[in-house]
């Protein structure tokens, strides 16, 4: 990578999460982030906007995740259907995942380790220049159990190509994030017929 294109990309990562921090702090102290009802009554006052502003809601809350990243997924869901949930998601959380690969690969270890502590960190840490983390990574995302949002970040602090991280991010995505909208809609729909 050229030099300038590496100063370019580092100072857009310092700018987007310092406008992360802000934006995501706005937001929880109007409340936005304190629960589904408050949220569905922030978007719906953007109307035809609301899916925009919703996905980049989604992009600060995985460089800042102030609440699990499953709620917002569910939300997108639970707001705009499974569709246009699934679509609206998946734009959003690939949008974030590089731009905190980014963030870490310009701030270090010491940016992973303020948003999500020594402990977190520690539990993976055996990964961070082990010869199979690609492999590792990739089942993590595939599979809707991992730290998604941490497990980009640390992706940012390993060996792992850029080109390599985007193809797991495009190609396991999808299968996490579809089982996390069926799983809320059957869920729904089993709540109704309880009290049907």
């Amino acid at each position: 990578m050229k030099v300038r294109t590496k100063n370019i990309i580092d100072l857009i990562s310092v700018l987007v999460l310092l406008i992360s921090i802000y934006l995501g702090y706005k937001g929880y102290k109007i409340g936005i982030f304190t629960s589904v009802s408050s949220l569905r009554k922030f978007l719906n006052q953007y109307g035809v906007w609301a899916p925009l502003i919703f996905m980049i809601l989604q992009i600060i809350q995985i460089i800042i995740p102030v609440i699990p990243g499953g709620v917002t997924t569910a939300f997108g869901v639970v707001m705009f259907g499974p569709l246009w949930g699934f679509i609206y998601n998946y734009i959003s959380i690939c949008i974030g995942s590089v731009i905190v690969f980014f963030i870490s690969r310009f701030f270090g270890k010491e940016v992973v380790l303020a948003i999500f502590g020594k402990e977190n960190f520690q539990k993976y840490h055996k990964w961070l220049r082990h010869e199979k983390y690609d492999k590792f990574f990739a089942w993590a995302i595939l599979l809707p159990v991992a730290p998604d949002d941490f497990l980009c970040y640390f992706s940012g602090l390993t060996d792992m190509e850029f080109k390599t991280f985007v193809k797991i991010i495009l190609f396991c995505k999808p299968p996490s994030i579809f089982l996390y909208s069926m799983g809320l809609v059957l869920g729904i729909k089993t709540i109704f017929k309880s009290f049907a």
